[in-house]
């Protein structure tokens, strides 16, 4: 699983560093930050969504669809996958400790 989240992002790298005509993956850095951020807040809210018409197949998609457009804001602030990748390996070893979190309010 890891090698084809890799794989995505190192595609999304090389499209930064050589642009193809017609890459949507190239459209989204050149219209920048601001669009990109607005990609990922629209494919948030269908996660949403597809959520809450428990709809799976639905979910699934729209939650592959956030992971690519947040790899293109990752590419586009020079954040590496590895930079990712070391910061979940340090919280996967923390113990959670709930009390030190805030309460998440109930729609």
């Amino acid at each position: 699983m890891e090698d084809t989240l890799k794989i995505l992002f190192e595609t999304i790298e090389e499209r930064k560093k050589n642009p193809l005509p017609e890459s949507y993956t190239n459209y989204l850095f050149s219209k920048g930050e601001d669009k990109i951020l607005k990609k990922i807040g629209e494919e948030c809210a269908e996660v949403i969504i597809a959520s809450k018409n428990n709809d799976k197949d639905e979910l699934v998609k729209e939650m592959v669809d956030v992971f690519y457009h947040c790899f293109v804001l990752l590419a586009e602030k020079n954040i590496s996958l590895e930079d990712v990748m070391r910061e979940v390996k340090e919280r996967n070893g923390k113990l959670s400790r709930v009390g030190e979190r805030r309460e998440i309010d109930t729609l």
